[in-house]
């Protein structure tokens, strides 16, 4: 009895009609951030591509692509740690750079790069929280087995408190079939 009571509200409200012909609720002029996890991983590039054709074909689509450097392991020589750090962030910002200039040429939009260093579902979760305009969250799921631990967080008992709507990608999407849905 519950579904009766909810579709007579809705109907009712289907009723009604705006003085300006656009619906109760028309969507504001803003920036519609789409965060994608970007790493190395094969899944992480389709969500990508995914995300970034998806935001390019939005009004006020931006992308972001996240990237989370893991901490450096206890050594007993700081210095070596010191660099090891160092150098997985290079890498990381390479990686990224690269991305970003393939986003740009592609789909015309110049994302934004985010690199944190930490635990990853932490960092992103503490990002999600603290940025605004947040549209969607893009993650990349592995083709086969299970789909990867941001997949398994995101989607689980924590979804229903987030702020955006989490976008699961499958890891074995083609290009063609991302160009039809995106």
């Amino acid at each position: 009895m519950r579904f009766g009571a909810a579709v007579a509200k809705f109907s009712i409200m289907a009723g009604k009609k705006s003085k300006k012909g656009r619906g109760r609720h028309p969507l504001k002029a803003r920036k519609r951030r789409f965060v994608v996890v970007m790493d190395s991983s094969p899944e992480a590039q389709v969500s990508m591509k995914f995300a970034a054709a998806r935001a390019s074909h939005v009004n006020g689509g931006s992308l972001v692509i996240f990237h989370v450097v893991a901490p450096g392991e206890f050594q007993h020589w700081v210095a070596v740690q010191d660099r090891m750090q160092l150098e997985s962030k290079k890498e990381a910002r390479d990686l990224l750079q690269t991305v970003a200039a393939f986003v740009e040429e592609e789909y015309g939009i110049e994302p934004e790069i985010v690199i944190r260093e930490g635990n990853p579902k932490e960092e992103l979760q503490k990002y999600m929280e603290k940025t605004r305009d947040l549209f969607a969250l893009f993650l990349g799921a592995h083709p086969e087995g299970e789909p990867g631990p941001l997949v398994d967080y995101f989607s689980g008992p924590l979804c229903g408190s987030l702020k955006c709507p989490v976008v699961i990608v499958p890891g074995g999407m083609t290009i063609e079939q991302i160009d039809e849905m995106a």
